[in-house]
């Protein structure tokens, strides 16, 4: 063989692998997690701590996509308008349900225009405080409230969200008085509520751990019926003489309307299988989340009584958005 073919046979061997691999990319299936959140939040911090278990369990490699604003409508609309095949979801909390009653009008129906997959799981919702504002637990921080009303600022992840209403479920169980200052996101609020720009906020506790343990931020309570095995150093607001602030987060996994029953089955039990891996749940066991992934029908259901919930609480908030 002269050199001439020697060439020609190792330029078509190249091409050959450059053909399979092309072909092989191309057959490679992306599953495309989006998230209404901004990154950093609680929901960001879950689903980042289960994306190598979710493309085992799933069988193809998993993107998370943060699509934050207008309290999760934002991303949730892009889930909605997505093809129904299974290879774009959505990872949704509190303000999925809450959406509906604070906005006059929503460019998508929460629950005809998705396909209800599994509420995964709760998360503890704990307020923080800056270390400067000098209070150490609920009484006190009640106490500097009602001494100056509107003198002290909270954070939220925007006008609406759960971070929002939790917040505003203190200041009435307290009967106190401060001003609101919204964000874009998790991220943003807590930045701020680490320089001091804000006083107060409530976020979940995953979130908020790191800043725990440094003493960047003071942990007042949190809002659950018990105290978090992850931190039971935390009292309960019960325990501190404020029994009805109670206020779970919760996530939950969405598709688009019209995924068939089989593929959203298929899905659940891949979520299933992620979030009882050994990895995840330490992870989420550390983080203070308990996981029960539920089924479809199940998820269905759920959603429709938290929006009746949320929509008592929304109006005693006298929250309402254009």
């Amino acid at each position: 063989m002269n050199k001439i073919s020697r060439i020609a046979q190792c330029i078509g061997a190249i091409l050959v692998t450059a053909s399979l691999a092309s072909n092989l990319f191309a057959q490679q299936k992306i599953t495309k997690l989006i998230l209404p959140v901004g990154a950093g939040s609680g929901v960001d911090v879950i689903v980042r701590s289960a994306s190598k278990a979710l493309e085992t369990s799933l069988g193809t490699a998993v993107v998370v996509e943060n699509q934050p604003g207008a309290g999760g409508i934002v991303g949730t609309q892009a889930i909605s308008k997505a093809a129904p095949d299974g290879f774009t979801l959505g990872v949704v909390s509190n303000n999925h349900v809450i959406n509906p009653s604070v906005y006059k009008s929503l460019p998508f129906d929460p629950i005809k225009d998705i396909t209800p997959i599994a509420v995964i799981g709760q998360s503890s919702m704990i307020l923080v405080v800056n270390p400067k504002t000098g209070v150490s637990d609920a009484k006190s921080l009640a106490a500097l409230l009602k001494a100056k009303p509107d003198a002290y600022n909270f954070a939220s992840s925007g006008n609406g969200t759960i971070l929002h209403l939790a917040a505003e479920m203190f200041l009435s169980e307290a009967n106190v008085k401060a001003k609101h200052v919204p964000y874009k996101g998790a991220g943003p609020m807590m930045t701020d509520l680490l320089g001091g720009q804000v006083e107060f906020g409530v976020l979940a506790l995953q979130a908020v751990q790191p800043h725990l343990k440094s003493g960047a931020l003071k942990a007042i309570g949190v809002a659950s019926k018990e105290r978090n095995p992850a931190a039971p150093e935390i009292p309960t607001f019960a325990e501190q003489g404020f029994p009805n602030y109670i206020a779970d987060g919760w996530f939950a996994v969405i598709g688009p309307k019209g995924m068939s029953a089989p593929e959203t089955k298929r899905i659940q039990a891949a979520f299933v299988a992620a979030f009882n891996s050994p990895d995840v749940k330490e992870a989420m066991a550390k983080q203070g989340n308990t996981i029960n992934v539920q089924a479809p029908e199940i998820t269905a259901s759920f959603f429709v009584s938290e929006m009746e919930k949320y929509a008592k609480l929304v109006k005693q908030a006298g929250v309402k958005l254009d």
